[in-house]
């Protein structure tokens, strides 16, 4: 989910930490190469074809592989990783093909029942994760990453 909203975010929390570029190895899941990663710091790999993205080392369940890319240190707030398993626990419950917040529809009616639901900020039906908690993600949020 990190990863999710780094992206949309287009923050890394990379200011201040360390960027390492250069060949890069994954054995037996876990990155060779000693980036001075602290335990339990999030890291983003960049370049790689199968474990691009945010991972908190030390992460032992990555896919093996060699590659040119690099592992940029990552200084992630507690109040990011804390709203990260709120929207996690967010699209547990609601976002799931069977929920009403996913429906294709903006207004149905059968039976004597009917409902009407807004429009997300985008233009777009339905909620989502983002337009959920774009309020409190906007705090850290850059323009350009």
């Amino acid at each position: 989910m990190l990863s999710e909203i780094c992206s949309e975010i287009k923050n890394y929390f990379t200011y201040n930490t360390t960027k390492y570029v250069g060949k890069f190895h994954i054995v037996g899941g876990e990155l060779q190469e000693d980036c001075e990663l602290q335990n339990d710091q999030y890291y983003r790999i960049v370049g790689s074809v199968f474990n691009d993205g945010v991972h908190k080392h030390p992460a032992t369940n990555l896919h093996d592989e060699t590659w040119d890319g690099g592992v940029w240190q990552m200084a992630v707030p507690q109040e990011v990783i804390d709203l990260s398993e709120e929207i996690d626990t967010w699209k547990t419950k609601y976002g799931g093909a069977e929920s009403a917040a996913l429906s294709p529809f903006t207004s149905e009616s059968f039976g004597g029942y009917s409902y009407t639901k807004g429009a997300s900020s985008n233009g777009g039906s339905g909620i989502t994760w983002k337009s959920v908690f774009a309020d409190r993600l906007n705090k850290w949020r850059k323009i350009r990453p």
